[in-house]
């Protein structure tokens, strides 16, 4: 079990009992089941398990050198730390809502973690980390939720990607980028380019048509694509229960593509499933279809999270909680890989001096970088 001790004025920190304390915690802007957490014995042996159940998988993640395994640690803690910072903002009042990603940031770390530096993604804006590991400066994302030029929407939209970096933006309407992405991989498959394209879509926005026709053109001419269905339990403010009865894993067969699930709060399953899947589009047998089992935490934004945490019982936050992707990660690999906690927090150190320097940057440069009204309509071409 771990130990709890409070800092002054900052998180709690978390001893995994080898003398030193990874994973700061933060009371105000951290959910309770994350604050309180600890490591449950039962959750950790099935974390383990998973590493081990798929052959294939079992491969590629024992194939990871500590330097790789530190590399998906960091991209954790940093995508955990860009949300405390956004929830701060809300409740100092510098922004008015964030759209966040606790707890699901395994799915997109992963994720990214098995792409090549070719390959393109297109994130939903709770994928905000698809950008920090695609290499979209952190003073970017931070300046999105601001409205400064600093971005390549100039201040315009917080829907912010960066195509340099291989990030195509998030559109608004959740699902459309489905087939914008399949156009990118048929333009792979059309240049014989060995690319991937790889977007998310919510369990929500499966209800949308743009979804079903971008998988239908995918499959139906076999571009290297990969769809991961980020089904987190529930859609806007519905619950999953209600919005869809059916199995995800079924659309591979409706459209004749692959279809495979993975456990999305396990990064270590997602990497690997991932990987699988880019190998196989590389192999021009594409598209796959993944489903990342996980559960949104909070509300669909910090606006509506009492009423979001309303739609479940206590236990079934209870159940996710203990599932947090960081802390089941952490305590795998020191339990599992004998990595020094140490080193956990010299990962965690950097992050967070990255994160609290790129917000204050961007807070900074409000006023000197704020867009210019007579700007408003350059690059507009239908109004």
């Amino acid at each position: 079990m771990r130990r709890f001790t409070r800092e002054p004025g900052s998180g709690t920190r978390c001893d995994l009992g080898r003398g030193d304390d990874p994973v700061k915690r933060y009371p105000a802007y951290e959910f309770p089941e994350y604050v309180d957490w600890a490591p449950d014995a039962a959750v950790q042996a099935e974390y383990a398990a998973r590493v081990t159940v798929d052959p294939a998988r079992r491969s590629l993640i024992e194939a990871l050198d500590d330097a790789a395994l530190l590399r998906l640690y960091g991209g954790l803690v940093r995508a955990r730390l860009h949300d405390v910072q956004l929830k701060r903002w809300v409740k100092q009042g510098v922004i008015t809502k964030a759209w966040l990603g606790s707890g699901e940031e395994a799915v997109t770390v992963g994720g990214c973690a098995a792409l090549g530096a070719d390959d393109v993604v297109g994130p939903m804006i709770r994928n905000a980390a698809a950008l920090i590991e695609r290499g979209v400066p952190l003073l970017a994302c931070f300046a999105a939720y601001l409205g400064t030029t600093d971005t390549q929407a100039r201040g315009r939209d917080l829907h912010i990607g960066d195509l340099g970096c291989g990030v195509v933006p998030p559109i608004s309407h959740v699902g459309d980028l489905v087939p914008v992405m399949a156009g990118c991989a048929l333009a792979f498959k059309l240049r014989r380019e060995q690319r991937v394209a790889l977007t998310w879509t919510g369990d929500g926005s499966t209800a949308t048509g743009a979804v079903h026709e971008g998988l239908r053109v995918a499959a139906a001419l076999g571009v290297p694509l990969v769809a991961v269905v980020q089904d987190n339990r529930v859609a806007l403010g519905t619950h999953g229960e209600v919005h869809f009865k059916g199995d995800f894993e079924a659309y591979g067969a409706a459209y004749g593509a692959a279809a495979w699930s993975m456990d999305g709060n396990h990064v270590l399953d997602c990497y690997a499933a991932t990987r699988l899947a880019v190998d196989r589009c590389r192999a021009g047998q594409g598209p796959v279809i993944l489903v990342a089992r996980t559960f949104r935490m909070g509300g669909h934004a910090t606006h509506d999270e009492r009423e979001a945490r309303e739609l479940f019982d206590p236990a079934t936050y209870a159940y996710w909680g203990l599932r947090d992707p960081v802390g089941t990660y952490e305590t795998w690999l020191v339990q599992a890989r004998g990595v020094d906690a140490a080193r956990l927090a010299d990962v965690e150190a950097q992050a967070l001096a990255e994160i609290e320097a790129a917000a204050a940057d961007a807070v900074s440069r409000r006023e000197s970088h704020a867009p210019d009204p007579a700007t408003q309509r350059d690059g507009v071409y239908a109004g």
